[in-house]
């Protein structure tokens, strides 16, 4: 029976000191007609995403990956937005430090499945709105940073599932070395050719997906854009029957320009 080429086995000559960081921007656009309607979404995406409940999701996380949690620091912005970060520690190791690690997408419930040290998670979010067109838009910010034996990217799944997502950009780095008991330094220990590897199929299934990797430095890059659009999806309380045809065409003309110009980080001509 041939090696699983997913697993990489060796063992340590002491700690693991790959760091692995998982950094990804979460985007929500929407279309809100009037002044009054984009401040009640700002409240809206204020009170979903507030410190408390980001608060809840990080501890999950920590959860997912098996850390302990040292510190929580949080705040609710004025006028606009929320902040958490957490500090974070391995728990006690009783099994001998031998690297394994498989590529798959991670839990949606809370599970332990690996261990940590010297490691941090953070959350920011942004609402905001454009003062003419009506275009209004969420982003949060979330970095999950480990120093041990797993990839962060095992929460990726669990968070892809805490927000409504209409872009998700990600980035994954493993920086520095660890040696192994005959002194060869190892640079990454898990095999991985994309991040979509850690995405479940039925959301992959939603979105369109585009990679930019670079493999001999172990930058991984994905970006992902929801396939269907539905215009009432997008419409803050107003409906598309409160439009007129004109209307719904350019308020989707809008829509599809804003998402596309953060997909591809470039502005387009005005439609």
């Amino acid at each position: 029976m041939s090696k699983d080429p997913k697993k990489i086995k060796f063992k340590l000559q002491g700690f693991n000191n790959l760091t692995k960081t998982l950094s990804f921007n979460i985007y929500d656009i929407c279309y809100a007609k009037t002044a009054k309607q984009r401040r009640g979404y700002i409240e809206y995406i204020d009170e979903v995403y507030n410190a408390e409940r980001l608060t809840i999701i990080l501890t999950n996380v920590a959860s997912i990956i098996g850390a302990n949690i040292l510190n929580i620091a949080h705040q609710d912005y004025e006028p606009q937005g929320a902040s958490v970060t957490m500090l974070i520690s391995e728990e006690e190791i009783t099994s001998p430090n031998v690297l394994e690690d498989t590529s798959g997408p991670g839990p949606l419930p809370d599970a332990v499945v690996a261990h940590l040290d010297k490691s941090h998670i953070t959350v920011h979010t942004y609402p905001e709105s454009h003062p003419d067109n009506g275009i209004s838009t969420f982003r949060a910010d979330i970095d999950v940073s480990t120093c041990g034996r797993i990839s962060p990217l095992k929460a990726l799944n669990y968070l892809i599932h805490n927000f409504e997502s209409d872009i998700v950009i990600m980035d994954y780095r493993v920086r520095g070395f660890t040696r192994d008991v005959k002194g060869v330094k190892h640079y990454i220990d898990h095999k991985i050719n994309s991040i979509q590897n850690y995405i479940a199929a039925d959301t992959k299934a939603l979105y369109q997906l585009i990679d930019v990797n670079v493999y001999q430095e172990n930058i991984f890059h994905t970006k992902m854009v929801l396939k269907e659009f539905d215009l009432d999806n997008y419409l803050f309380d107003i409906r598309t029957s409160d439009l007129s045809p004109y209307e719904k065409t350019k308020i989707e003309q809008r829509l599809k320009r804003e998402m596309m110009e953060i997909f591809y980080s470039e502005n387009m001509y005005k439609v």
